[in-house]
């Protein structure tokens, strides 16, 4: 198993990607700590991983909020002792819709859910990456950061600062052997999937979405966990500042 051994702590692991990440690595061999703003589906989540015959607990959080970083990695230490692995999966957006409608408010949640998480983690996790001689981040992108269209324009900015700020981490945090990649997945059938499209969800307004994939469907938790999973483990070891697409092509 390819993360046996490893604890690996995924943020807004109680649906949509982050749940396919965190039961792809705890088949794999981690200890996973689910970290989710509902507490309910994390649990829920963490009990079936540990039905399964996987090792998990469920860490109730706010990503944005510093103390409950802290919060998430002292549970994950106090359980499973070490932590190796920190996947930055929360994220959210605004509707899509025309830039002059965006609010404010919209704005600020977009930019402290998508980006000043990252910041947090960095700030809760690096000095004990640097103490325990490394560690892996694999953050949670898009390919609305390498490929942006209109509607999205604020989300698209929040991605883009993530890949940014991962490239950047991964240059200065090298020498201290901690590694930091990013997964930039395409749309997927998620519970922002209405968001993103900023219609009703029905088989025409998905075809006007998947008529830009060249594989012809959207990405799936697995997609996405199966690249998350390699990026994490140690067959990437030499692999850090890359985004990889998992797109089906769209950024082609």
């Amino acid at each position: 198993m390819r993360l046996e051994g490893k604890t690996a702590i995924v943020t807004g692991a109680g649906s949509g990607f982050g749940e396919g990440i965190a039961k792809t690595f705890a088949r794999e061999g981690a200890n996973v700590v689910i970290n989710d703003l509902n507490g309910a589906a994390a649990e829920r989540v963490a009990s079936e991983i540990a039905l399964a015959g996987g090792r998990a607990i469920a860490v109730a959080g706010d990503v944005t909020k510093i103390d409950d970083w802290h919060s998430l990695r002292e549970a994950a230490l106090s359980d499973f002792g070490l932590v190796h692995i920190v996947v930055n999966n929360a994220g959210t957006t605004h509707r899509n819709k025309p830039v002059m409608e965006v609010t404010e408010a919209e704005f600020d949640r977009v930019y402290a859910v998508n980006v000043k998480s990252i910041y947090w983690s960095v700030q809760a996790f690096v000095p004990y990456f640097r103490q325990q001689g490394g560690g892996v981040f694999v953050n949670i992108a898009s390919t609305a950061a390498v490929r942006p269209r209109p509607g999205l324009v604020w989300y698209n900015g929040s991605k883009g600062a993530v890949v940014v700020a991962s490239r950047a981490l991964a240059a200065e945090l090298g020498p201290d052997r901690i590694r930091v990649n990013c997964v930039n997945p395409v749309i997927g059938a998620t519970g922002l999937l209405t968001e993103f499209m900023g219609c009703d969800d029905t088989p025409e307004n998905r075809q006007r979405f998947l008529a830009g994939i060249p594989l012809g469907r959207f990405s799936t938790p697995q997609d996405v966990a199966n690249a998350a999973l390699y990026l994490a483990s140690d067959d990437a070891a030499f692999i850090t500042g890359v985004s990889l697409e998992v797109d089906g092509g769209r950024c082609v």
